[in-house]
């Protein structure tokens, strides 16, 4: 008798445990489903997707899915210019930079497509947008500015440029008129003996007393020019200012193959 009431007991063990196990993962798969991602609608998951830097976060992101590439890649979150997309209808997608400049909307990041070389001459840029090259490297993505130009990109705003090359056959690479302008892990080349009024990098002509305090809050202090881990080749200086902004804070690290600058031009 006792053995009986020993087997009965371990029989309901048994399925007291089997109901507890099928429950406990049932629960777990439900909220591990509930929880997952990929369930949020566009709208909110694009919404996330708008807060990862554009390099390289939101550019592995594309990379996921074809959900996501849609998402990472639309033309609410950066436009792109791509020579090598056939089909220009693409929402966002221009074959040059000056039609995306054009065409963008102040705060945009245009992604510029690498391989190959684009040409920009004395493209003026009069609203807040980040340019960035679309390689690994800034030497994938190269932006030519051909003689006869003086300048490959005029910034008239706020500005950032990232992992891209700009080479100035006869001018500058960069003209700074206005703004804060952000120039971060790129390469600036110029022709290696110039005369001085020439051929230089960066010309900043930008004036202090220009800026208004309203404007200075949202250029996020003033007007300047912001260098880091950038390679500056060529040109008889780096940097040329003929407004009232002076070079602060020089820092430059020699490596086998290149010299690595960090600096600020801004108001003493």
């Amino acid at each position: 008798m006792m053995e009986e009431n020993s087997r009965d007991n371990r029989r309901q063990g048994k399925r007291w445990q089997r109901k507890r196990t099928s429950s406990s993962s049932s629960s777990s798969s439900s909220s591990s489903s509930s929880s997952h991602i990929n369930n949020l609608d566009d709208g909110c998951l694009m919404h996330i997707f708008s807060f990862l830097p554009p390099i390289p976060d939101r550019f592995n992101t594309a990379l996921v899915c074809h959900r996501w590439n849609y998402l990472a890649c639309h033309p609410r979150l950066w436009l792109r210019v791509d020579r090598s997309v056939k089909d220009l209808s693409q929402p966002g997608v221009f074959p040059n930079i000056e039609t995306a400049v054009s065409a963008s909307r102040p705060g945009d990041t245009i992604l510029i497509a690498a391989g190959g070389s684009h040409h920009t001459s004395n493209i003026q840029i009069k609203k807040p947008l980040c340019l960035i090259g679309a390689g690994e490297l800034p030497d994938d993505t190269t932006l030519i500015c051909s003689r006869g130009s003086d300048s490959a990109l005029e910034l008239l705003s706020t500005c950032k440029l990232a992992n891209l090359t700009v080479k100035a056959e006869l001018g500058c690479c960069l003209l700074h008129r206005k703004g804060r302008l952000t120039v971060d892990g790129c390469i600036l080349q110029c022709e290696s003996n110039p005369l001085d009024f020439l051929s230089c990098p960066i010309v900043s002509t930008a004036n202090s007393s220009e800026v208004l305090p309203s404007q200075t809050k949202s250029n996020g202090g003033g007007d300047g020019v912001f260098v880091s881990q950038t390679r500056i080749e060529g040109g008889a200086k780096a940097v040329v200012t003929s407004g009232d902004l002076a070079l602060q804070r020089v820092r430059v690290i020699y490596a086998r193959t290149s010299l690595l600058f960090w600096f600020d031009v801004e108001q003493m």
